[in-house]
């Protein structure tokens, strides 16, 4: 039988290594390699490829790769150039302001799926991204949408307890420590069309010793703030959640 050619091959081979990230977040080349049935050596070069592209990005603090940007972009058609352009400024404004990444998620299925991440221009780091896709119930994101959906949305959430979703509703945001670092805090607020139905959430995340209580404080007013100005154009593109 005759072998596939070179590049019908390597795309194959991406392939592969991208399905691996079908309900999971962060992935080793180890262990990409081992799902995959791949050489180490071959799959490093695969995921290197795969980033370059902005399809997979790399988490230096522990050498795991997720799904990238680009990715998410490609997933997310509702969410084109053009969309982007009308909520990007307002995101890359609160980030230089908060001086945190700002990322936009929406509701699909039982997922929040990040859309969009701005970063600031200075005091980055990798503590600040959020999951590609995290679990709706259970991530700031996903509670901030939950909180304002529909009162059966509210009750048919079998991880989340009511009395949470109760108080992120009282509170106007949610904030709560990642499931996958301990150390780091998420907060979030939702992003509401002017029917007051959610649209999505718009969420930062960074160290808890920097992320104090005091600094929530001050940056939820304006992350209410510009959630407002993009709900108020959110429009078709954002499918209210119910």
């Amino acid at each position: 039988m005759t072998s596939p050619r070179s590049g019908s091959q390597a795309v194959e081979r991406a392939i592969a290594v991208l399905a691996c990230f079908e309900g999971a977040t962060d992935l080793t080349v180890s262990a990409l390699a081992a799902r995959t049935g791949l050489a180490v050596s071959t799959a490093y070069r695969i995921v290197q490829a795969l980033v370059r592209g902005g399809l997979l990005e790399r988490d230096e603090r522990t050498d795991c790769y997720r799904v990238g940007p680009s990715l998410i972009s490609l997933a997310v058609p509702s969410l084109g150039r053009l969309d982007a352009e009308s909520f990007a400024p307002h995101l890359y404004s609160l980030a230089a302001h908060v001086k945190l990444t700002t990322s936009l998620g929406v509701a699909r299925d039982d997922v929040a799926v990040t859309v969009f991440s701005a970063r600031p221009p200075e005091r980055f780091c990798t503590h600040q991204l959020p999951g590609a896709r995290q679990p709706l119930q259970s991530s700031v994101m996903g509670m901030a949408i939950l909180a304002f959906g529909t009162a059966s949305a509210r009750r048919s959430s079998s991880v989340t307890a009511s009395s949470d979703l109760e108080r992120v509703r009282r509170l106007g945001y949610a904030a709560a420590f990642s499931s996958e670092n301990r150390d780091v805090l998420a907060v979030a607020v939702p992003v509401l069309d002017p029917e007051g139905r959610p649209r999505g959430a718009l969420g930062v995340q960074a160290l808890r010793r920097r992320l104090t209580d005091e600094l929530v404080r001050e940056i939820v007013p304006p992350m209410r703030g510009v959630a407002a100005r993009i709900g108020a154009g959110a429009g078709t593109a954002f499918p209210a959640f119910r």
